[in-house]
């Protein structure tokens, strides 16, 4: 009970306390960039978390089996950069096969994927927090579904900006970037409720 009750902590705190877009700003390009329609922003939430789950699956074998085991954990940054890389390789193949349209509507931003801080980021931070296999895999959902969960509530602000009339100083990018410091804001309220769910 206590493994459960320490994997549903990393779970919720990763979406909700330490969230890479709000809490950490990892992840900003594709935050700002694809977030003014509902469907781009799902897509690319969706994608960032099949990314960050297929990459932690193989960088953390690969950091204690390898990297650990030669003593070369100075090539660290330069192997999960290769690994992510790959895999955003990858799921661009089976997206410009399998939804032509999410590609289409993706952009330029599906293969920013591969230079996205947040991917390396939760790679790099599983290791370095000490995560076992399980709770790193089970802290990446968390850092994948708190970034889908900030692209779909960034989307809704931004189409609810764009109906607005706001004053001129304000509008374009000064008011995206003002509605994004409020649900970053918004989010530091969960600080301090997760742990206190089991206590």
């Amino acid at each position: 009970m206590d493994l459960f009750k320490s994997l549903i902590i990393i779970l919720l705190s990763s979406v909700l306390v330490n969230n890479y877009v709000l809490s950490r700003f990892l992840g900003i390009c594709p935050f700002l960039g694809v977030s003014k329609k509902l469907d781009q922003a799902t897509g690319m939430g969706v994608a960032v978390t099949a990314v960050i789950l297929l990459a932690t699956a193989v960088t953390w074998p690969i950091q204690k089996f390898i990297l650990d085991a030669l003593n070369l954990g100075y090539m660290q940054t330069v192997v999960f950069i290769l690994v992510i890389a790959s895999l955003v390789q990858m799921l661009e193949l089976l997206l410009k096969k399998f939804s032509p349209s999410l590609h289409k509507g993706l952009g330029v931003y599906l293969p920013l994927i591969t230079t996205n801080c947040a991917v390396l980021g939760v790679t790099i931070n599983n290791i370095n927090d000490g995560f076992t296999f399980l709770e790193s895999m089970v802290n990446t959902l968390g850092v994948g579904l708190g970034f889908l969960l900030a692209m779909v509530l960034f989307s809704g602000l931004r189409s609810r900006i764009d109906e607005t009339n706001i004053p001129k100083p304000f509008r374009g990018l000064a008011s995206t970037l003002i509605a994004a410091s409020f649900l970053s804001l918004a989010f530091m309220g969960f600080a301090g409720i997760v742990e206190n769910i089991f206590a």
